[in-house]
């Protein structure tokens, strides 16, 4: 830079004393300033730029709670069953034996029922009875175990059948019959308490219909207390409660 400046001073001085007839132009200090700062270009050096990278921030996956379902209680049932009545019962000898009392006897009495059902199609049941209101003086004694079929006809009623082997005694004064065999029935059971299978989830799935709920029902029925051909017959209707466990 300062050979640029004293070239240029060189150069204007040789140009003034070269100028034939003219003035020698005199150059004054200040203009020798006005050269050398129009001579010099300022070198502007940028400022270096801090760039700040602001860190990545990974969004945390939401996690939703899980909010536990308690389960519904199981009710309080089983399969078990029991049943009490009354009982009508008829005994005919339906003999022309020489020496027997023929004829037909009438009693009542009390008759019980337990039971268990598989599902709501098949149970088995164990039942007995005894007469000793009197008539004719006849009484009869009788228990047995059954197979129960049965059918739900509506959410309340359910009809079934039995048929097992039983054992079946008469005493008094017409002909003596003690007996075991075969007997079958039929009947009727009603639901007396109220449906709850919205309130709790039951053990069995066909708890809730044809008098299968815990609770009370009714019951009536009619049981041939034995049959074979040409026995004695032997007939009885009963009428009662059941309760369901």
């Amino acid at each position: 830079m300062k050979k640029i400046q004293l070239s240029i001073l060189a150069l204007v001085a040789s140009t003034n004393f070269m100028m034939a007839g003219g003035d020698i132009l005199t150059v004054t200090p200040y203009e020798i300033e006005d050269i050398m700062a129009a001579e010099v270009v300022p070198v502007v050096i940028p400022e270096p730029v801090m760039v700040v990278q602001e860190p990545v921030v990974t969004p945390k996956p939401v996690v939703t709670p899980v909010v536990p379902v308690a389960p519904l209680a199981a009710a309080a049932v089983s399969p078990i069953y029991i049943g009490l009545g009354v009982v009508a019962a008829q005994y005919d000898t339906n003999c022309g034996c020489v020496g027997s009392k023929s004829g037909e006897d009438k009693t009542a009495g009390a008759m019980a029922r337990v039971g268990y059902d598989f599902n709501k199609y098949m149970g088995i049941e164990a039942r007995g009875m005894y007469t000793p209101v009197k008539e004719d003086g006849g009484k009869i004694t009788h228990y047995g175990a059954f197979l129960k079929p049965m059918y739900p006809v509506t959410n309340g009623l359910n009809v079934y059948g039995l048929g097992g082997i039983a054992k079946t005694k008469t005493s008094g004064s017409l002909r003596k019959t003690d007996v075991s065999g075969f007997a079958y029935g039929a009947g009727l059971e009603y639901d007396l308490s109220s449906d709850k299978k919205k309130d709790a989830k039951y053990g069995r799935e066909f708890d809730g219909i044809g008098d299968q709920e815990k609770g009370l029902g009714v019951f009536a029925d009619y049981e041939k207390l034995y049959y074979k051909s040409g026995s004695p017959k032997l007939d009885a209707v009963s009428v009662g409660v059941t309760y369901d466990f």
